[in-house]
């Protein structure tokens, strides 16, 4: 019949999911630390070793002790005699373990260590929750809320916590006792008072796991996602490209009917998905983001990394999305920076661009007629650095003119000023009475 000793080990064994030779090691240290306490303070070094019997409980201690032929204190010397019924060559000057195990050694052990023990056995577990864990951050765990504590939810996954952060938490979600989530878990810590586990339901990693579970050819490969673009709780879009001839991405992640896009929506509690098509070509990839709506070109811009979308009229506002978020999520998607137009919009900016540019041109034709028939004039630079035209100072020209003569040439809009047939500045025609000061 088994001991109640060996019953309870048993138990905490199977309670905290931890091996039961674990715990007798834990105990054994703690019996050694509560010899050590009996023995008194400032102690020389010493080996000493505990021995449990895990089906009784019964501890034997066994404490190193010098040989010597006139023993002073017990606790640390043997006398010669003694020690050779141990150890038959024993000599004088060695040291040798010996059983030392006090009489009340079971009660004192039970007073002493009972907080050492329970406080290794809470090490052991915490090292082997952590040895469960380490692998597995960057998975898809399911856990259960557990309760609230300072805006953060803490969850239960077997026999860890985890901690769901409040920037990890998604605004629509609505957390409470007994819940189960899916949740992505991003950290663990190992920290003094344990592992700490880190949870999210924002990542957009949790995405790419979800779609592993729902969706076969994700899991398998066939169907890779190329990438993610999400804001947490309202909208995400996936991109997908095939691996395998034959297969189409986009049907494969939605599902027949629907089914499997609808699962991963229901558990991120309708947040919408959009699933896109992947091409190596930056005008497709560009166009497919913006779905679901409908575009006509797009014109891209290497140097800035910058694509022009033209979209019909009435396209225009699906295109942009709600706040700008249809066209924000596409271009963290592609990772390119998307304007987008109408058409006719785009008409009519080129239409005014070609009236400017006609514009432009018939003035540079009118100021070049002028200037052919101006009178040129000379002045020569004041020491302030201007010159005077119809007794209005126009300058400064920089004091290296200082005292040269320059040309003038006027039209019905602009003085422009030359030096050595050079134009070197042009001014806007100043109207109205001047210095009155003299022209040279």
């Amino acid at each position: 019949m088994k001991s109640d000793f060996y019953t309870a080990i048993s138990q905490i064994a199977a309670e905290r999911g931890i091996p039961k030779e674990a715990i007798l090691d834990v105990m054994e240290k703690a019996l050694i630390t509560a010899y050590k306490r009996t023995l008194g303070t400032n102690l020389p070094p010493m080996e000493v070793t505990v021995r449990l019997d895990p089906q009784s409980g019964a501890a034997v201690v066994y404490a190193e002790k010098q040989v010597v032929d006139d023993v002073l204190d017990e606790r640390f010397e043997i006398d010669i005699a003694d020690a050779q019924k141990v150890k038959a060559d024993a000599q004088l000057g060695e040291t040798i373990m010996v059983e030392s195990t006090p009489h009340d050694f079971g009660r004192i052990a039970a007073q002493t260590a009972k907080q050492v023990v329970l406080q290794g056995i809470k090490e052991v577990e915490r090292e082997y929750i952590y040895g469960e864990y380490m692998d597995r951050e960057g998975e898809l765990i399911t856990a259960t809320v557990q309760r609230m504590a300072k805006g953060n939810v803490i969850l239960e996954m077997g026999k860890a916590e985890a901690i769901l952060p409040p920037k990890e938490q998604v605004d629509n979600d609505r957390y409470y006792h007994g819940q189960r989530l899916k949740v992505y878990l991003m950290e663990i810590r190992r920290e003094d008072r344990g592992p700490r586990l880190i949870a999210s339901r924002t990542h957009k990693q949790l995405i790419m796991r979800l779609f592993e579970m729902e969706v076969p050819e994700i899991y398998n490969g066939t169907v890779e996602i190329k990438s993610i673009a999400r804001e947490p709780g309202l909208r995400t879009k996936v991109a997908v490209a095939a691996r395998q001839e034959g297969i189409d991405p986009v049907g494969s992640c939605v599902g027949m009917r629907g089914i499997r896009i609808q699962n991963i929506v229901n558990e991120l509690n309708g947040e919408k998905i959009d699933v896109v098509q992947w091409s190596v070509d930056p005008k497709d990839f560009i166009a497919n983001a913006l779905s679901p709506a409908q575009v006509v070109e797009v014109h891209l811009n290497e140097d800035e990394h910058a694509a022009l979308v033209i979209v019909p009229d009435k396209q225009l506002s699906l295109a942009i999305g709600k706040e700008g978020q249809n066209v924000r999520l596409a271009a963290k998607l592609t990772g390119w920076r998307i304007d987008i137009k109408s058409a006719t919009a785009l008409l009519e900016e080129e239409r005014a661009s070609s009236e400017a540019r006609g514009f432009a041109e018939a003035e540079q034709m009118q100021t070049e007629a002028e200037l052919s028939h101006a009178r040129v004039e000379h002045r020569k630079v004041r020491p302030d650095g201007t010159v005077m035209y119809q007794n209005h100072r126009y300058g400064p020209l920089g004091n290296e003119l200082v005292g040269e003569t320059i040309q003038l040439r006027a039209t019905s809009q602009k003085l422009y000023i030359y030096d050595r047939d050079r134009l070197i500045a042009s001014y806007i025609l100043i109207e109205g009475e001047g210095d009155n000061e003299e022209e040279e």
